[in-house]
């Protein structure tokens, strides 16, 4: 099965100048764990939402926080994010995406055209869950 078929084709996407507050709101507003970091429309890096909470301070919004907590909203993205991420193309198998996920430290994968421009993304989750409709599918056709 080829990664295109199962990658999330909403790519959502920061600059590597958008401050943190910018990243803040949009990981606030969504229900994904990464975003992509572009320039000029082509792949930089990648940020977790992990990646943010650990670039903040924990009191930004609690009545402990004080004006030096929010100038951590301050930074910008290409401070925090992963640089040359490793990607994949539409074209790579699944078992190819597998085996960067056991081969390196990481939660997603960008996936990128030719000219380096993402186009989906794919994270263990989303294998995971073909997985299971494949053995659901198996068990539905011996019941």
């Amino acid at each position: 099965m080829l990664v295109e078929k199962i990658m999330s084709k909403t790519v959502v996407t920061v600059t590597m100048d958008d401050t943190l507050k910018m990243v803040k709101q949009v990981f606030e507003n969504a229900k994904f764990h990464h975003l992509l970091v572009i320039e000029n429309g082509k792949l930089f890096g990648v940020i977790s939402d992990r990646d943010l909470l650990k670039s903040i301070s924990p009191f930004i919004g609690t009545i402990q926080e004080k004006p030096h907590d929010k100038f951590t909203l301050n930074k910008k993205a290409h401070q925090i994010m992963s640089r040359k991420p490793i990607s994949l193309a539409p074209t790579a198998n699944v078992y190819e995406a597998i085996s960067l996920f056991n081969q390196h430290n990481i939660s997603c994968i960008p996936i990128v055209n030719a000219e380096n421009v993402p186009v989906g993304i794919i994270s263990w989750r989303d294998i995971l869950k073909v997985i299971e409709a494949n053995h659901n599918k198996k068990l539905n056709k011996t019941a």
